[in-house]
């Protein structure tokens, strides 16, 4: 098996039978956390899986983001056509009743 990292075991081993353990105790717990350390790493392939499923989830809130614009800008078009009606309604009433007083007086 190809080691991600470098773990220096022979120094693991010698520091365990220094503190007591025997020598078949450190190079189990030697063999355990190597198998520990590179189970636990990141591959080319795993950043690669992540870089794609990023990729993807980008290209499907773009897209959403798009629809949302478009449905902003057709919801604004849609209020400012109601907001001119109204104003032009408006000014028509206004413009009647200021003919309507001007012509009373």
């Amino acid at each position: 098996m190809n080691e991600a990292i470098v773990f220096d075991t022979l120094r693991f081993v010698r520091n365990l039978t220094a503190s007591g353990f025997t020598e078949r105790q450190a190079e189990a717990l030697a063999n355990e956390q190597v198998q520990l350390l590179n189970g636990n790493l990141a591959t080319k392939a795993d950043i690669a899986a992540v870089q794609v499923d990023v990729e993807r989830v980008r290209a499907d809130l773009e897209a959403k983001l798009a629809t949302v614009q478009a449905d902003l800008e057709v919801k604004i078009a849609n209020v400012q056509s109601g907001l001119l009606k109204w104003m032009f309604a408006a000014l028509i009433a206004q413009s009647g009743i200021i003919i309507t007083v001007v012509t009373l007086l």
